[in-house]
């Protein structure tokens, strides 16, 4: 069944493309969700419509857990259900960055068997299917193997290196910072960043593809207690998430406060 999913993920996820790019160079309409959840464009909503239309006809018994959409009361008992962040980085969209992403995942029984975060804009298709690995636009990649906290390469927001977070003296990580939580997951499992790290509280639809993507590429991904990640639960968040190849991982979950 994942590597059925995977190709509908792949061709939804280039359909979402081609609609948002549509809005590029054009006065996008924007507003703010209430209780300060962020921003939202009539970009994310058109996305949002064309892959429920494209996912949910294709399998129309799978559950539908979208940052955009309406709560689904039928998701929990579904077979498998559909988590998406029609546009992961709404805020880089409407600034005019290039590095926002559609994340794309199939959940069943609590794990992620499918998954795609793509980047139109810069032309990165990043998938994964249990079992089988994980790719960039059809290549294999592989997490770092990096073992040591010291020097790592770390994705993250600067006040996760904020003390009160670390037991002793902050590890002597290289930060660097994307705006897309997905992105984040991908460049970990990539290769070309050592660790992702994110201490919030965060929703399912930011990680649940790159959950996948990572664990199909060597890496370790949980929460920020090193607790195995699962999906589809009733509030849909995890209790953040550490990322980083096994040895790493270890070091980071040993060192959080």
């Amino acid at each position: 069944m994942p590597a059925r999913d995977l190709p509908l993920l792949i061709d939804a996820a280039r359909a979402a493309g081609e609609t948002a790019t549509s809005f590029i160079g054009a006065t996008v309409k924007r507003w703010d969700k209430p209780e300060d959840a962020g921003p939202v464009t009539e970009a994310d909503l058109a996305v949002n419509d064309v892959l429920e239309a494209k996912l949910r006809s294709a399998r129309p018994a799978y559950g539908w857990l979208s940052e955009e959409s309406a709560h689904d009361p039928l998701r929990a008992a579904a077979p498998r259900t559909f988590i998406i962040d029609p546009i992961d980085g709404t805020r880089s969209f409407i600034d005019g960055s290039r590095a926002w992403a559609h994340a794309l995942a199939v959940v069943d029984e609590g794990q992620v068997t499918a998954a795609v975060v793509y980047l139109p804009m810069l032309d990165l298709m990043y998938a994964a299917a249990a079992g089988m690995g994980a790719t960039l636009n059809g290549v294999p990649i592989h997490a770092s193997v990096t073992d040591s906290v010291e020097g790592a390469t770390l994705l993250a927001a600067r006040p996760m290196l904020e003390a009160r977070h670390w037991r002793g003296v902050v590890p002597a990580f290289k930060r660097e910072h994307r705006p897309s939580l997905a992105y984040r997951l991908s460049l970990v499992a990539e290769g070309r960043f050592d660790a992702m790290l994110t201490l919030r509280k965060t929703w399912e639809w930011d990680v649940a593809a790159g959950d996948l993507i990572l664990r199909e590429a060597g890496a370790i991904s949980t929460d920020r207690r090193g607790q195995l990640l699962r999906f589809n639960n009733a509030v849909p968040q995890v209790d953040g998430m550490v990322a980083a190849g096994p040895l790493l991982h270890r070091q980071m979950i040993g060192a959080l406060a």
